[in-house]
């Protein structure tokens, strides 16, 4: 059973904007402007922005590919967090930076939509924090499977979207924004699903 979070106080967790992830991914020169726009908003509200950064086999720790895309500078003082599995919260310190922030609500943005992202996003909802998928600053690459089926990035952005305004977790709020229109003081982000 997750934690019931007491309190409103958001982070911004911003995932995976590397060189190597970014550079094959859908429309990603708008998204990016995106992820920088709500880092922009996150400080400006003093909202605490923690930045992920992935490494494996193919994406080697501190290689050119590794680092953060130029448009994206972490500021002194932001929190950094290593990852080596899709999931923010597997193996790394990112759940005692979030209690030493005091965070209840998790603003997410960054890439890949269908690895990093959705595996982050199930984690804080497993874990009991609200959650706000910042639907147009995330993005993946499309698939091309091996029978010849193609899965559009778009369309995995639009379901993951989709699937966050709606999925249900006990005493969560979740739902997605706009990185222009974000509210980090309401838990979900603002865009609320209507209740029957």
């Amino acid at each position: 059973m997750a934690t019931v979070r007491v309190g409103n106080k958001a982070v911004l967790l911003v995932v995976d904007v590397q060189v190597g992830v970014m550079g094959e991914a859908w429309d990603s020169g708008r998204i990016i402007k995106n992820v920088a726009r709500a880092v922009e908003r996150a400080r400006a509200e003093g909202v605490p922005v923690v930045w992920v950064q992935h490494s494996d086999d193919e994406l080697l720790f501190g290689r050119p590919e590794w680092q953060w895309v130029p448009e994206l500078v972490p500021a002194e003082g932001e929190r950094l967090i290593h990852k080596k599995f899709n999931s923010s919260f597997e193996q790394t310190e990112l759940e005692e930076v979030l209690a030493e922030l005091e965070a209840t609500h998790v603003a997410l943005a960054g890439a890949a939509t269908n690895w990093c992202i959705r595996a982050t996003a199930y984690g804080a909802l497993g874990l009991g924090y609200d959650l706000t998928l910042i639907e147009d600053a995330h993005t993946t690459e499309t698939m091309e499977l091996s029978n010849g089926t193609k899965i559009e990035a778009s369309n995995v952005i639009d379901e993951l979207n989709i699937c966050m305004t709606w999925v249900s977790y006990p005493d969560c709020a979740n739902g997605t924004a706009t990185a222009e229109e974000v509210d980090f003081a309401t838990p979900g982000g603002g865009a609320q699903k209507d209740e029957d």
